[in-house]
C-alpha cells in the first residue's frame, strides 16, 4: 500500500490547532458566554453559562445564569453565545479501518454496478503501482441487485491485477480471478465454520463473493500495511472524528498493530481523542492486556477495556443467525460463527480476568444466544460487568425484557436504520419487524443505551445519528412519519446515549459525557441546538471547534474543511 502524505500534513495542521501537548498543564481556562447544554445524569438536561477548566484539564466549577464567575483567571474563552455541548462518544467504531477507508477505493457512492465497475476501472489507471486493488462500501442491495456481484464481472476491469473489495457491513469480500487464485480458493474449497463462498449456479466454481468467515481465505494473502502506512490511516481517521465532533470512540476488534499505532501517535504527543479499545478476539486481548484490562494511559487517551467477539455476521449478507429461515432465501437461517458453548467459554475466559466482553449479535438468535450466555455466566462472575451486545438490530419481542438483567448495554447505531430498512423488510418480511431496531423498547426493558456509527459502515456523524434516532427516517425524511415511530427515543435520551450512556458502557462515567464538576473538559462548539432543532437541521449540524480536556483540538475556521467527514 502506498503511502499517502495527506494525513500526515493534516495531523500537523491539527496539531498546530492545540494550544499545548497534551501533557503540558495549561493555566486555569473560564469558558463562558455559552448557551450550554449538557446531561444531567438521570435522563434529563441541564443548561448553563459559563464553566471553569483546571489545569489538569477537568471541569472545576459550572456556571449558571446568574452565579458569579471568578475575578481572575489565567486565560478565557468567550464562547459569542454559541451552542456547547459534551463531547460527543461513538460507542462502536473500527478506527483503522476508518482511516485507510480514506486511502483505498471507496465504492460507497455507487449506485449501480456499473458504476461500481467504473470507480474500480478509474482507481486502478490511477494508481498502477498498487500491487492489489483494495477497496471498500459496495451494497448489491443499493445496486437493486438480488443476488452478489462475481469474479467474472470485476475481472473486465481490473486487467489481471487482484482486487479485493470489501462490502459495507465488513461481513464480506468481492474477489476477482486473480486474487481467488492468489488465495487457492478453486470449486474444491469448503466453506470454513462460520462462512461461505458464493458458488457459480450449478456449480462448485467460487463465484466471486466470500461471506464472513471465508473472508479470511483472501484476507491473510492480501499485502498488508506498513507501519507508516497505519500511521498515516490514523491520522486521516483522527481528524475525521475530530471535525464530526466525537471526542471518544470504542475501538472493536483492535489488534496488536492497532494498539501498536495509537501507542506510536500517543508517544509523539499527537494523540488528541480518546481511543477505549476492545481486542479482536482472546490472542489478541492477551496480547495486549496480559493478566487484565490496562489501566488509562496518556492523560487519559487510550485504554484496553475488554475483548470483541462475533456471534454472527449482517443481515444485508444474509449472515445475521435467525430464528428462521430468511423471508427471500428460504434455505438460510444465516452464518452462526460459533455455538452458544463455545460463547460462553471465550466470554468466560474473558470475564475471569476482569476484561469487558462484548459480543457483535445481530439476529434474533445470535441475540438469544448472547443472551442465555450471559444468564449463565452472571451466576458465576459477580459485581458490575456491564456485558455489552453490540448492535442487537433484530430481537425477538419475547427476548427484549431479557435486556434488563444482568446489567446489559445494549450498544446500538441508529444510522443502520435509516440504511437498512428497506432491505430489512425484504430480508426478514412485515411479520418478523416488530424487533428490528427496537432501541426505545429495549432502553424500556432496562438495558442502558449506548450509541455510535460502525464507521466506517457508516459514518462517524453523532449529529446524524441523533436525528436518526427521534425521528426513524433517513436523509430524505422518509417515510413519512418515520419507519416503526414508536421506537423513536426523545431528544434527552438520543442526546444521553451518545454522552453518558456510552460513557457509561466504557465504564467511564466518572470522567467522561458531562459538562460537570470533576468531568473531563471535552465539549464541542456547534452550530445548531440538539434540543431545539428539527431532524434536517441535526444531520446538517457544524461542528464548529473540538476542545478535549480543555485544549483546542480541532477548529473548522482554521481547517478550512480539509479534514471534512467524508462517507
Amino acid at each position: 500500500m502506498k503511502q499517502s502524505n495527506t494525513a500526515a500534513r493534516l495531523l500537523l495542521c491539527g496539531a498546530a490547532l492545540v494550544l499545548t501537548s497534551p501533557n503540558t498543564a495549561l493555566a486555569d481556562v473560564l469558558v463562558d458566554n455559552v448557551v450550554g447544554i449538557t446531561p444531567d445524569g438521570h435522563g434529563g438536561v441541564e443548561r448553563f453559562e459559563g464553566f471553569l477548566v483546571g489545569t489538569d484539564g477537568r471541569i472545576k466549577q459550572v456556571f449558571r445564569k446568574g452565579e458569579k464567575r471568578p475575578k481572575k483567571v489565567e486565560y478565557q474563552v468567550d464562547g459569542k453565545g454559541r451552542t456547547l455541548v459534551p463531547g460527543m462518544i461513538d460507542a462502536h467504531g473500527h478506527v483503522m479501518a476508518t482511516g485507510f477507508a480514506r486511502m483505498t477505493l471507496d465504492l460507497s457512492a455507487a449506485r449501480t454496478l456499473d458504476e461500481a465497475l467504473s470507480r474500480v476501472a478509474a482507481w486502478s489507471a490511477a494508481h498502477p503501482d498498487a500491487p492489489w486493488i483494495l477497496g471498500h462500501g459496495w451494497n448489491q442491495a443499493q445496486w437493486g441487485l438480488d443476488r452478489m456481484p462475481t469474479a467474472a464481472e470485476l475481472d473486465q476491469v481490473t486487467g489481471g491485477k487482484p482486487a479485493w473489495l470489501t462490502r459495507v457491513d465488513g461481513h464480506a469480500g468481492w474477489a476477482n480471478s486473480a486474487a481467488l487464485a492468489a488465495a487457492g480458493v478453486n470449486a474444491a474449497t469448503p466453506d470454513p465454520a462460520g462462512g461461505q463462498i458464493v458458488r457459480v449456479e450449478g456449480s462448485t466454481a467460487p463465484a466471486g463473493v466470500l461471506v464472513d468467515a471465508a473472508t479470511d481465505l483472501v484476507d491473510k494473502r492480501r499485502p498488508k500495511p506498513r507501519a507508516e502506512d497505519s500511521d498515516t490511516a490514523f491520522g486521516e481517521a483522527q481528524l475525521q472524528f475530530l471535525a464530526a465532533g466525537v471526542t471518544t470512540i470504542a475501538d472493536m476488534g483492535t489488534t496488536m498493530e492497532d494498539w501498536q499505532t495509537f501507542r506510536r501517535s500517543a508517544d509523539r504527543g499527537e494523540m488528541r481523542m480518546r481511543i477505549v479499545a476492545y481486542a479482536g478476539g482472546i490472542d489478541a486481548m492477551t496480547l495486549i492486556g496480559g493478566p487484565g484490562p490496562t489501566p488509562w494511559l496518556y492523560d487519559d487517551r487510550l485504554r484496553l477495556n475488554g475483548v470483541k467477539l462475533y456471534l454472527d455476521g449482517a443481515l444485508g449478507s444474509r449472515g445475521a443467525w435467525l430464528k428462521a429461515p430468511y423471508a427471500d432465501d428460504a434455505k438460510t437461517r444465516g452464518l452462526p460463527q460459533m455455538s452458544g458453548t463455545q460463547l460462553s467459554n471465550l466470554m468466560s475466559r474473558a470475564a475471569m480476568d476482569g476484561f469487558q466482553v462484548a459480543v457483535h449479535a445481530i439476529g434474533d438468535q445470535a441475540n438469544a444466544t448472547v443472551l442465555d450466555s450471559i444468564e449463565e455466566l452472571s451466576q458465576t462472575y459477580k459485581g458490575d460487568r456491564r456485558w455489552r451486545i453490540e448492535h442487537a438490530q433484530i430481537v425477538d419481542p419475547a427476548d427484549i425484557p431479557r435486556f434488563s438483567r444482568n446489567g446489559v448495554v445494549a450498544s446500538m447505531q441508529p444510522q443502520h436504520q435509516a440504511s437498512d430498512r428497506v432491505m430489512a423488510e425484504a430480508r426478514l418480511g412485515p411479520q418478523r419487524l416488530a424487533g428490528a431496531y427496537a432501541w426505545k423498547s429495549i432502553a424500556n426493558a432496562g438495558a442502558r443505551l449506548a450509541c455510535g456509527s460502525d464507521t466506517p459502515v457508516e459514518p462517524a456523524r453523532p449529529f446524524e445519528g441523533i436525528a436518526v434516532a427521534i425521528s426513524r427516517t433517513g436523509p430524505d425524511g422518509q417515510p413519512t412519519g418515520g419507519w416503526q415511530p414508536r421506537e423513536a427515543l426523545s431528544r434527552e435520551a438520543a442526546l444521553g446515549a451518545y454522552t453518558t450512556g456510552a460513557a457509561y458502557s466504557l465504564f467511564a462515567e466518572d470522567r467522561l459525557g458531562r459538562i460537570a464538576k470533576g468531568m473531563r473538559a471535552d465539549f464541542l462548539f456547534v452550530d445548531a441546538d440538539p434540543m431545539t432543532a428539527s431532524p434536517e437541521q441535526l444531520r446538517a449540524t457544524r461542528v464548529l471547534e473540538t476542545w478535549i480536556g480543555g485544549k483546542l483540538a480541532w477548529s473548522a475556521a482554521q481547517d478550512g474543511g480539509k479534514a471534512g467527514v467524508r462517507r
